[in-house]
Order: structure tokens, then C-alpha cells, then sequence
């Protein structure tokens, strides 16, 4: 398959997918797998999730801005800054311990990636059922308790296929947080946490890291940051509308024929 090809392909999979509830990172490994496609230090994978990081960063600026320039004298706004930053610390302490085992073993098990695929999307598809009713409808409004156990809830993407949207998204329905609401806190706590991520994994595999396919990394890049725009201004009005079923039923989809192409020997 031609390179730049691929390079589109996979860079349209992690725009996709990177802040719904499906597992960018598991799609990204599976048809890393199932393509044959290989990159030293995974320069590629982690340089594209920028594309991704500026996206999001690109659309929500101005709120964010306007958060901090009024945090000194809106404690409002500050609260809703503390709110993401106490989500955030959880998966800075369990990522920087858990960081070497993640990449070099979770990471390279398809199968487990496949398992995670559909457990999640089981979970995802009960939990909009039996959410309590929402109390929350604002996602600079969360209790910073109840922020906590979010951060919390997305230590669990560490684990490849589990997806970092879904376990907070889920988190954030079981207590108390509209639909929306929930995405959007997502989006706004996956700021910080890939782009810490991203650069943890920059400096980590920094003896690795290869540039040399200069133009497979600037299609992937910018086919990523465009996807992703698109699908960050649709997803809160679809999730406000039908709920995450669909995201569910799409984990369970592709888990399921991973595992077979897996036990097929492909």
C-alpha cells in the first residue's frame, strides 16, 4: 500500500476517533497490525495525535482563555480551571509508573486491545441506559470532588482499547453529568492529559524517534487535525440527541472482528 496512502488512511482513523468514545489508540494499533504498519519509536502515531491536540486546542481557545484571564476575579472560573487541573493529576502519577509497561506490553497484545474494544462497548451501551438523571449541565460547573473521581476514571485508557472519552464519559454519566456536558468535559480534560502524553512519549523515545518519512507525518498530521475539528463541532449535538449507543455498538463491531481475524491468523 502506497505510504502516503496509509499515512491519510491512519491519520483519518485518529481523527475519527481520538474524542469519541471508540479508542483512537486501539483502532490506531490494530490497523497498525492488521496493515503491517510499523514506525521506529512510533514517531508517526505520536505526531499525528498533535494534529488531533491542536485541533481541539483550536476550537476551544477562546473559552479557555477567557476562563484564565477571568480566574482572578470569577471564582467560577477558577473553580472550573481547578476542576480540570485535580482530573488531570491522577493520570500524571499513574502514567509517569506505569508509563514503560503500558507501551512495552499492553501495546503490543492485539488481543487484549480487541477484549477491551468490546467490554467497553458493553459498558458504554448499559451505562446509557441506567445513568442516573443528570445533575450537572454545565462542564465548567463539576464539583471538584466528583472531577476527581473523573481523572480518576480515565487512568483506565492506559490500558489500550479501553478508550480515555469513554471511561471519562462514563465516569461522568454515573454521576450525575448531562450527556453533553460529559463530552465536553472530556474534550476539555484531553487537552491537558495528551498533550502531556505526547510529550512524555517525545522525550521517552526520543533515541527513537525517526523523521525521516517527513511527508507521511505531514499528511497524517493534517488529515487528523481537519478530521478532527469536524468531528469535535458534531459530536455534542449528536450526543445530546441519541445518546452513545452507536459508539457502543461500533466498539462491539470491531472488537469482534479483530478477534476473528486475530484467531484466523491474520
Amino acid at each position: 500500500m502506497d505510504n502516503i496512502f496509509l499515512a491519510a488512511l491512519l491519520g483519518l482513523l485518529e481523527g475519527l476517533t481520538e474524542f469519541i468514545p471508540v479508542s483512537s489508540t486501539g483502532h490506531l494499533l490494530l490497523a497498525g497490525h492488521f496493515l503491517g504498519f510499523d514506525s521506529p519509536g512510533n514517531t508517526f502515531e505520536v505526531v499525528i495525535q498533535l494534529g488531533a491536540v491542536l485541533a481541539l486546542i483550536s476550537l476551544y481557545a477562546v473559552k479557555l482563555t477567557g476562563l484564565a484571564l477571568r480566574a482572578r476575579t470569577d471564582p467560577a472560573a477558577l473553580r472550573a480551571l481547578m476542576s480540570l487541573l485535580i482530573a488531570f493529576l491522577p493520570a500524571v502519577f499513574i502514567g509517569l509508573l506505569a508509563h514503560d509497561f503500558i507501551k512495552t506490553v499492553l501495546f503490543q497484545t492485539p488481543v487484549l486491545i480487541a477484549i477491551m474494544l468490546i467490554v467497553g462497548g458493553v459498558i458504554l451501551l448499559v451505562v446509557d441506559r441506567i445513568a442516573p438523571a443528570p445533575v450537572h449541565f454545565d462542564a465548567t460547573e463539576l464539583p471538584l470532588r466528583k472531577a476527581l473521581v473523573i481523572g480518576f476514571c480515565q487512568c483506565l485508557a492506559m490500558v489500550p482499547g479501553v478508550s480515555r472519552s469513554g471511561a471519562t464519559i462514563v465516569g461522568a454519566l454515573m454521576l450525575g453529568v448531562e450527556k453533553r456536558a460529559a463530552a465536553e468535559f472530556s474534550f476539555l480534560l484531553s487537552l491537558p492529559t495528551m498533550g502531556a502524553a505526547v510529550a512524555y512519549d517525545l522525550f521517552k523515545s526520543r533515541d527513537l524517534l525517526d523523521f525521516s518519512a517527513v511527508a507521511d507525518i505531514a499528511v497524517g498530521f493534517a488529515v487528523a487535525f481537519v478530521t478532527a475539528i469536524i468531528v469535535v463541532r458534531g459530536v455534542l449535538g449528536f450526543v445530546g440527541r441519541h445518546g452513545y449507543a452507536v459508539f457502543g455498538w461500533w466498539r462491539i463491531i470491531v472488537g469482534t472482528a479483530a478477534l476473528v481475524a486475530l484467531w484466523a491468523g491474520a
